[in-house]
């Protein structure tokens, strides 16, 4: 049954999403590309786990998640995925090593300071390890959500708008460093993006239009 989402409007229905069917394969670059309030970061909540969608069925690693309850999604969003969003989403109180041992120290694993460290060493913030989101720059702070993203060496990278708030430089090279590490470490990405010239670079494009796939 093809995924679909309607909320609530004042009492009236709204329908964000509709009839939509596609499948990712590993290792597989997917953009998905859309105007502004198409349903793009809809379906990738959806896809998550974070949302339900109220028609069709999310099969994530062969799991449908609705089989699932609201602790075994997390589990399962902890196993498999990694995020990379467009306002960063870090936790001001921690630093930019804690930040990017979060995921490792929720998952239990061992050596989750030394992981992260070496993965911040990857996007060149190794000399920034104990500095706050508040005193990082835009680009320093995606870097350190890059690392969060792929420490945990996850089979999916969900990314939502990931140069949204960056400078075109400053986004050219989070997107060079993100399809980098994608590809060393053979990951399957999916990333929302408005950016024609980020979406070419992908392996396919899904174009969402009035929240259906465009065909």
């Amino acid at each position: 049954m093809s995924l679909g989402k309607t909320v609530d409007n004042g009492g009236e229905p709204l329908t964000i999403l509709q009839d939509i069917s596609f499948s990712v394969m590993p290792g597989e670059t997917v953009a998905i590309v859309g105007a502004s309030g198409s349903g793009k970061s809809t379906l990738l909540g959806l896809l998550a786990g974070l949302d339900s969608p109220t028609a069709g069925e999310i099969r994530l690693d062969g799991v449908a998640l609705a089989s699932l309850d609201e602790d075994e999604r997390a589990r399962q969003r902890g196993r498999l995925l990694g995020f990379v969003f467009q306002n960063f989403q870090l936790l001001p109180s921690l630093n930019a090593l804690e930040n990017a041992m979060l995921p490792l120290e929720l998952a239990g694993v061992e050596r989750a300071s030394s992981i992260a460290a070496d993965w911040l060493a990857r996007v060149g913030l190794g000399h920034r390890l104990k500095h706050y989101p508040k005193h990082l720059s835009g680009g320093e702070q995606q870097r350190v959500a890059l690392a969060r993203a792929f420490a945990p060496n996850p089979r999916l990278v969900l990314a939502d708008e990931p140069t949204g708030n960056l400078d075109a430089a400053t986004g050219q090279q989070v997107i060079e460093l993100m399809f980098d590490l994608n590809a060393r470490q053979g990951t399957t990405l999916l990333l929302v993006t408005h950016d024609e010239a980020i979406a070419a670079r992908c392996g396919r494009t899904l174009r969402i239009q009035s929240g259906r796939l465009d065909d």
